[in-house]
């Protein structure tokens, strides 16, 4: 529950920041207005930590440039079509703080290209009502400075919003997401990270305008999943984007997760899976790596691990269901999803693998694996094996006790088997005990084929076997080649 008294008294400590005085006084010197706007005030009146600065002014960005320069380390242009410059400001009560500084300003799509029109003003109050929800439209004026000292600026309702707990866009949301479809994106992400409703005339417009997305471009559609990906608890975000339809336009995968249940053939509702292992899986992020950056790449991963159950499901005789090789036609699906979606290289492949490798463990659940089993469960996880462990115990959301035990159980096995072969073998390195140049000069051959065949050869015995030494290693080499002869 927000306390205005509590929420004042924090906003004026947030124009009092070394930073914000600074910038104040600097702007109200030149003859320019200055606000901190958005996030910042929002966060200070909710009592949230504020990790950015973000201001806005009449000034334009040359002079913003030339305002800044004599108080700053560092000037950049984040964006000076758009009226956005950046700065690195000195804090004496702490490190360096980045800023950014934007003209009054309004965006609009022309309804066929994929970047937003800009057009600048001078009023506070325009600026405001042009941004995506009121309670991100309010201010926090610091220059010109008046005799009651800074002012909050709230002209859509922002602070009732924030009292009622409901996001709600501060003009028509029709125009409003007309302006920019990506809000109804973020009214997804802000509903996670504040734990918000979306209010219902702006969650209908969503229903109906979900198609326009497709003008925003794919690099700015991942930027907001990721932001989802990246809160506390991205569950609700998610809900809001498969029940108003919007994820249809960008990860259909997800909401063809609610199959169709059968009333013959029984099976879990995979969606409401997912999104357990996606809460299991951050839980279990947090309590084995605390204090680290959000996972964006395992929370994708475990949000997306079931995507190829529709695909492959498949009604048995007497009521059953299997979904043969989900794992190897969703790491597929993921991959191409995320392509489209302009994810790097390193977090798509990170996900694709995830998803390929999250079945193997409950093979060993089933018995026990030999040494050998364990080395290739390693080898094939490479780096990702510690996402893999929490992937895969998150993935287990059964009621049942005791299954859930034996299952707990089980993989506390395989992490402690896993933890005794690193000690023993270099786990995380496997690697034939002979390399390449030693094979040539074994062998008597040159470089080629068989070389790799050879290397293929002596690793399937270093997994198989683990580590039986050179001498030995190199005699079944001489007798393996024999063989060929």
């Amino acid at each position: 529950m927000l306390n205005m008294a509590e929420g004042l008294s924090r906003l004026g400590a947030l124009a009092a920041h070394p930073v914000v005085a600074s910038l104040a006084t600097a702007f109200a010197d030149a003859g320019f207005e200055l606000a901190v706007v958005g996030g910042p005030v929002r966060d200070a009146l909710l009592g949230r930590p504020t990790h950015d600065l973000d201001f806005t002014t009449n000034a334009r960005p040359d002079d913003i440039l030339r305002i800044v320069k004599p108080i700053s380390t560092t000037q950049w242009d984040i964006g000076r079509a758009f009226g956005t410059i950046g700065a690195r400001m000195q804090n004496p009560d702490g490190p360096p703080e980045q800023v950014e500084i934007t003209t009054y300003r309004a965006d609009s799509y022309d309804g066929r290209t994929r970047k937003p029109v800009v057009e600048f003003g001078d009023s506070i109050d325009g600026d405001l009502q042009r941004r995506d929800f009121t309670v991100n439209a309010m201010a926090l004026q610091v220059a010109p400075p008046s005799a009651q000292g800074p002012k909050l600026v709230d002209p859509t309702g922002g602070v009732e919003d924030l009292v009622a707990g409901i996001l709600r866009t501060p003009i028509d949301p029709d125009v409003s997401f007309g302006d920019d479809p990506l809000r109804m994106l973020r009214a997804a992400r802000f509903s996670a990270q504040l734990d918000f409703a979306v209010e219902e005339g702006t969650f209908a417009a969503i229903e109906r305008l979900r198609g326009t997305l497709k003008i925003v471009s794919p690099e700015r559609i991942q930027g907001e999943i990721v932001r989802l990906m990246q809160t506390d608890d991205p569950i609700r975000g998610i809900r809001v984007l498969v029940d108003s339809g919007l994820i249809e336009e960008f990860l259909p995968e997800v909401s063809a997760l609610r199959l169709e249940v059968d009333e013959h053939h029984h099976h879990k509702d995979v969606y409401e899976h997912s999104l357990t292992v996606v809460r299991q899986a951050i839980a279990l992020e947090k309590q084995r790596n605390p204090g680290a950056e959000p996972d964006v790449a395992l929370r994708i991963a475990a949000l997306l691990h079931d995507i190829g159950k529709p695909r492959t499901r498949k009604l048995e005789a007497g009521g059953g269901v299997t979904f043969h090789h989900h794992d190897v036609v969703g790491s597929r699906m993921a991959r191409k999803r995320l392509q489209a979606l302009r994810f790097d290289g390193d977090t798509t492949d990170a996900v694709a693998k995830l998803i390929e490798l999250h079945l193997r463990f409950f093979g060993y659940a089933e018995g026990a694996w030999t040494d050998s089993a364990v080395r290739r469960y390693v080898r094939d996880a490479g780096d990702m094996v510690e996402r893999l462990h929490i992937l895969v115990r998150a993935d287990v959301t059964t009621r049942n006790k005791r299954k859930a035990a034996r299952l707990a159980g089980a993989y506390d096995d395989i992490e402690h088997r896993i933890v005794e072969l690193r000690e023993q073998e270099e786990l995380d390195s496997i690697r034939p005990e002979l390399d390449g140049n030693e094979i040539q000069q074994i062998l008597g051959i040159a470089p080629g084929r068989e070389v790799g065949e050879a290397y293929r050869y002596l690793l399937d015995i270093r997994l198989d076997e683990g580590v039986i030494g050179s001498d030995a290693a190199a005699q079944r080499l001489r007798d393996w080649w024999a063989a060929r002869a």
